[in-house]
């Protein structure tokens, strides 16, 4: 099954909607729901996503303290379902990123889990990482996401260390 790295589109609004609503109120890592406030799988939120999406790729914007430029994609099938959301931030200028953000994100809608989907992404994802001169890149995810550890790992991810309840791995480009 073929997976996909897609910008977020106007075009994609009613399979976006649906992929946030399985999330069931919880803002999918990964898909920069934190950034809208009152987040919610409506058109005012997709919109504010979209345009938070466009500003943060655009490396000539200066961006609200806190925040570092970074490329959002949404995963999708071949028939442009969304079925996740990815994230690869540019620079670890925070500390927050430095601890337990990482220079990636990622989440895969419940429906869609166990099926090679983010694995597939966090791959695309690393040569987007490359095209952007990176030479390692931190992933993280909580200790209790064995599954994401698993994914990690199966794209070359090396357990560093332990912070807080994130488990640290790091890629070499």
């Amino acid at each position: 099954m073929a997976t996909a790295l897609t910008i977020p589109s106007p075009a994609l609004y009613d399979t976006w909607a649906e992929c946030v609503a399985e999330f069931d109120g919880v803002g999918p890592d990964g898909s920069g729901s934190w950034k809208v406030d009152g987040f919610g799988p409506d058109r005012a939120s997709f919109e504010a996503l979209l345009e938070i999406a466009d500003a943060e790729a655009d490396v000539s914007r200066s961006l609200p303290e806190g925040h570092v430029h970074c490329d959002t994609f949404w995963i999708t099938d071949p028939a442009d379902t969304v079925i996740g959301f990815m994230a690869l931030r540019h620079s670890l200028a925070t500390d927050f990123l430095r601890t337990e953000g990482g220079h990636i994100g990622y989440s895969v809608r419940p429906s869609r889990r166990r099926q090679g989907h983010a694995s597939r992404a966090l791959g695309l994802v690393l040569d987007r990482a490359r095209e952007r001169q990176l030479d390692r890149v931190l992933v993280t995810c909580d200790e209790s996401n064995t599954a994401s550890a698993r994914t990690i790992e199966s794209q070359g991810g090396v357990f560093e260390n332990h912070v807080g309840i994130k488990r640290r791995y790091w890629i070499t480009l």
